[in-house]
């Protein structure tokens, strides 16, 4: 069999070099599709300078112990939390199984780069996993039923390692992803 048809018009047409064109304007096509791809999801991502908004380093050693700073990354709250050692206490000693959200204190914790813990320094979220409000804590005087957090919007109380205790909230305050740059500074990032 030949690669040449001859046609009733006598033309002669050669099969593989039209099975090469549409191959080949196939893959360009293709190619072209999947570049327009690219582009379009690349435009999804954040640009440059929003990434870098969306974390931050902090000097916990300037956190007054006993007290709490707040943050604010890519416009959400976050505690940093500089415990006493009975607050620390507290949060070790309670019955996981009366908890709504069970969780140990050292779960909340992120290890330093040699794998130790500071358990006096807390990180969680600002956010009260009920409707979203800013809960009071020790700057603001007022710490709620079990020392921790207290959200006035509908009665939701934390204790000292942001585990949910009393009220409408169904979980515990979310510990954000965070890292121990240094023994005095954390980086906080969404």
């Amino acid at each position: 069999m030949t690669a040449e048809t001859t046609h009733p018009t006598t033309e002669t047409v050669d099969d593989d070099r039209r099975n090469f064109i549409h191959i080949a304007t196939g893959a360009v096509a293709l190619g072209g599709a999947g570049m327009f791809a690219w582009a379009a999801v690349d435009q999804w991502s954040p640009a440059a300078d929003t990434k870098a908004a969306s974390s931050l380093d902090v000097d916990v050693s300037k956190v007054p112990m006993g007290g709490e700073i707040r943050v604010l990354i890519g416009g959400k709250p976050f505690f940093i939390r500089h415990r006493t050692e009975a607050e620390i206490s507290a949060a070790e000693t309670v019955n996981l199984a009366a908890l709504p959200d069970p969780e140990t204190d050292a779960d909340r914790l992120r290890a330093k780069a040699d794998g130790t813990f500071n358990k006096t320094i807390l990180v969680t979220s600002g956010a009260c996993t009920h409707l979203g409000c800013v809960p009071v804590g020790p700057s603001q005087g007022n710490t709620g039923d079990f020392g921790g957090w207290y959200c006035p919007c509908h009665g939701s109380h934390y204790d000292t390692s942001g585990r949910i205790r009393k009220g409408p909230a169904p979980s515990n305050l979310p510990v954000p992803d965070y890292r121990w740059v240094s023994d005095s500074v954390v980086n906080i990032s969404l």
